[in-house]
């Protein structure tokens, strides 16, 4: 489902994506396409898009052909996604301890948008951090 998203193939690219957008949150999902974590992530990504267009847009970065931000944003896992908001990071709190980035694929189409919309409320009034709607920290129940 990669291919019906948008690919930045540059780290040029990934800045003027970032930069230029001033009215909607900048989704990026980092990792690699061939990635089975990442097709899942890919594919609710992809099915969201239509739905979420007005206060949010999405690409995908390959983190071996643009590896300009592996160090600065610790992208060490099978798949990444974060947010920006006017050339900002948003952080989100899930209840994982890591709050700068989602890297494990979500399997629900309304969980993902859920957190969409909350990063941009958020980040319109100006926060840096916002608050799941809902708690990941017991995602794994042993």
């Amino acid at each position: 489902m990669s291919y019906l998203l948008s690919h930045l193939r540059s780290g040029w690219a990934v800045d003027q994506a970032i930069l230029n957008e001033e009215e909607r949150v900048v989704i990026i999902r980092f990792g690699h396409d061939w990635d089975t974590t990442c097709m899942q992530m890919d594919e609710i990504l992809c099915n969201i898009a239509e739905d979420v267009k007005n206060f949010a847009t999405i690409y995908c970065v390959d983190i071996t052909e643009v590896p300009d931000f592996n160090t600065m944003y610790e992208l060490y896992d099978p798949c990444t996604v974060m947010f920006f908001f006017r050339n900002r990071h948003i952080m989100i709190d899930l209840g994982t301890g890591n709050n700068n980035k989602i890297n494990w694929a979500l399997n629900n189409h309304q969980e993902m948008i859920d957190i969409i919309e909350v990063v941009f409320r958020g980040a319109r009034k100006g926060r840096g951090l916002v608050i799941s709607p809902k708690d990941y920290s017991t995602k794994y129940k042993y």
